[in-house]
């Protein structure tokens, strides 16, 4: 019972943020290698990309990142109808603060990847900005929260409100406490169905180092839901971990088998998709240590291990820290069909 019963939620993640209709192209949804904003690019075949607007920000960032004015890290995915679309940026602009501190994240929606509401949250402001009041408390000051980073959502629908609904976004990110936290470490959220309302930051795990940039999957292949993630210290590359439930437990991950053909250089912002129609999974993450930084993408088997064959993104002017999402003819077709009428 308990196996079907992840099976069937699992089932219900991967439905919800997949096309209903048959895979056109692509969407590469991620922040700019130019500035602290959100850009897109399309591909027709997951390998070969092309940019929309000039790799220029495709909504007004200083109106939804109501913090700082800027946004990094987007990831974006299907809402839980599959109809419309969910965002979850860093709401952080280090050209304007000068530091590399930031208070909260960005929560978008949209029914057409083109028009986009938000809500921000900052957490600085502490208890009073989170839906669940009465539940205990992380920190004993939120106030001294310098880093709330790289935020990513998954549904999940077997979670259970207080009044019984069930359904929610898991929404997972690091934070640092300057006070309480001796290092990043990866905690998680709940928001609703309205992708408004958000409750209190829960750990997820603390591997006795900081941990950023985490990247979850589920995969049909074992059941299990896998993580790719950056660690700091020890072994550079990106690792990863596997875990039974989204809120785990997380292991340490396997030392042995990661994205280590980078060598020495630093590496993060992992995040994995499947081409329509192949099992097997891409990998794409930001090599920071070169000048101007790469993007790469390299691949994996089925089992999202054995990595292998790295290589640059294409027709990308400027990547950075992103995610991908399968696209219906008439949601690329729109897109292309807005960006172009915008550009003349």
């Amino acid at each position: 019972m308990k196996l079907f019963k992840l099976f069937t939620t699992a089932m219900m993640t991967m439905v919800a943020f997949s096309a209903f209709a048959k895979t056109y192209g692509y969407l590469y949804c991620h922040m700019s290698g130019r500035g602290e904003w959100t850009a897109f690019a399309l591909s027709r075949d997951g390998e070969n990309w092309h940019d929309l607007n000039d790799g220029n920000e495709v909504y007004d960032t200083e109106k939804l990142s109501a913090i700082e004015g800027g946004a990094r890290d987007a990831y974006i995915a299907r809402d839980a109808s599959g109809k419309g679309f969910v965002m979850v940026t860093t709401d952080m602009k280090v050209a304007k603060s000068k530091q590399w501190y930031n208070y909260g994240i960005n929560l978008l929606r949209s029914d057409d990847l083109i028009h986009w509401e938000a809500v921000t949250f900052d957490f600085r402001k502490g208890p009073s900005i989170f839906c669940d009041p009465q539940s205990s408390d992380v920190y004993k000051d939120y106030s001294a929260i310098h880093r709330v980073w790289a935020p990513q959502v998954i549904w999940d629908a077997d979670y259970v409100w207080d009044n019984g609904e069930r359904g929610g976004y898991f929404i997972y990110y690091s934070l640092l406490n300057a006070k309480e936290d001796g290092y990043d470490r990866m905690f998680y959220s709940y928001a609703d169905r309205s992708f408004t309302r958000l409750t209190k930051p829960r750990l997820l795990f603390d591997w006795g180092y900081a941990t950023i940039d985490a990247d979850i999957n589920y995969l049909p292949t074992d059941g299990l839901f896998h993580m790719m993630i950056k660690k700091e210290g020890g072994t550079r590359g990106i690792f990863t971990t596997k875990s039974a439930k989204l809120t785990g437990p997380w292991p340490e991950p396997d030392e042995k088998d990661y994205v280590k053909f980078e060598g020495n250089r630093k590496c993060e912002g992992a995040s994995a998709f499947q081409l329509e129609g192949d099992s097997t999974w891409r990998i794409a993450y930001v090599e920071y240590s070169s000048r101007p930084a790469k993007y790469r993408i390299c691949k994996a088997d089925k089992y999202m291990s054995n990595f292998h064959s790295p290589t640059d993104i294409k027709g990308v002017a400027n990547p950075q820290h992103g995610s991908f999402l399968k696209l219906t003819k008439k949601e690329y077709k729109r897109l292309e069909k807005y960006w172009s009428k915008k550009k003349k």
